[in-house]
């Protein structure tokens, strides 16, 4: 008589949602068409106000879950998305981003062969609108690493892995705890120093994809506009260092922590000078020095007529105006390519 089938493990799909009418039903899509056949996918609607419920509810009948709860952040979301979900996995994904259809089951048959404390991480690619244009620019993380290794390179080079990429044990993830509600920006960045520091190993699948639906200029601009999220980006900072030298405290490691203060400072400088006397503080305990931050070059002649401040907010803008312009041409020609579509499926 033949024995029981050993059942896979289940993988839980958690995806935070607020206002994500236009992105959501493609991100479902793509959570159902892993070809990893174990997994549940819930989606916490974090207070919308557009259709983002309705959208969901039209995936409920093929197993999506739907949780609501007024509006908390992300953070709170994805905390209470873990809450109810039964993985022996998880999967967080942006309710933007989309997963490559063997993205998990690539990840998983690297896992199945170590422990519950080995982490695996993905190729990704930033695209706008058309995912087939995602461009994947790999960079030192994309590699077999130990975890102090591994944030040594992401602290030293400023360097990130997106969010989508990880796949991550129930044993790891219930030992870096929650998500941290008080962080309104790089909380992705603190929460998965903490799933870092309960591994004991980085995998990295390269032929596992995620494809990162950027959203504009880099998040890293938009500190300069608000105090609470450079006051919680300092928060952010200290406990990135706190917990690299919780694995090592060598002078490599005060290195790369000195070049994380560094790329981060003109951020803080010249609005915030008690931060940045912070920073300088900080990085002096680690044997370093810190020196004024300077703006682009083609920024510069904005500087000597307008002075520094007024650069800094050139240097911020730009970029986002760019980024509209290109983002209205991509929408058009999606639009354009998508109506072609359906005009020749009518016609068939």
């Amino acid at each position: 008589m033949k024995g029981k089938g050993i059942v896979k493990p289940l993988v839980s799909i958690l995806i935070p949602a607020y206002n994500a009418e236009l992105w959501i039903a493609e991100t479902l899509r793509s959570a159902l068409a892993q070809t990893w056949e174990r997994k549940q996918i819930i989606v916490v609607n974090d207070g919308s106000t557009d259709g983002t419920i309705e959208s969901v509810r039209q995936f409920e009948a093929a197993g999506v879950q739907l949780v609501t709860q007024e509006n908390q952040g992300a953070a709170a979301a994805r905390n209470k998305a873990f809450s109810v979900c039964t993985g022996d996995y998880i999967q967080w994904l942006d309710a933007d981003d989309l997963l490559a259809p063997n993205k998990i089951a690539r990840q998983m048959e690297v896992l199945e062969q170590c422990g519950n404390r080995t982490l695996a991480s993905a190729s990704w690619g930033r695209f706008l609108y058309r995912y087939n244009r995602a461009q994947f620019v790999p960079n030192a993380l994309w590699a077999d690493l130990s975890p102090t290794e591994w944030l040594i390179r992401k602290m030293g080079q400023d360097l990130f892995m997106q969010t989508g990429c990880w796949l991550v044990s129930r044993e790891i993830t219930e030992k870096a705890g929650p998500w941290d509600t008080r962080l309104l920006g790089d909380d992705d960045g603190e929460y998965f120093c903490r799933v870092l520091l309960a591994a004991n190993e980085i995998r990295f699948v390269p032929e596992a994809k995620v494809f990162y639906r950027a959203s504009g200029s880099s998040s890293l601009s938009y500190i300069g506009h608000s105090d609470k999220k450079m006051v919680a980006q300092w928060t952010s900072m200290e406990l990135h260092i706190d917990y690299i030298r919780s694995l090592e405290d060598s002078e490599r490691v005060n290195k790369a922590c000195v070049n994380y203060l560094q790329n981060w400072l003109v951020f803080f400088y010249p609005s915030r000078p008690d931060l940045v006397r912070l920073a300088e503080e900080k990085a002096r305990s680690l044997g370093g020095e810190l020196r004024t931050p300077r703006l682009s070059w083609k920024y510069s002649w904005i500087e000597k007529l307008f002075g520094w401040k007024l650069a800094k907010r050139a240097q911020v803008l730009m970029p986002r105006i760019r980024w509209s312009l290109q983002t209205s041409w991509d929408r058009t020609m999606f639009r354009v390519e998508r109506q072609s579509f359906a005009d020749t499926a009518a016609g068939a």
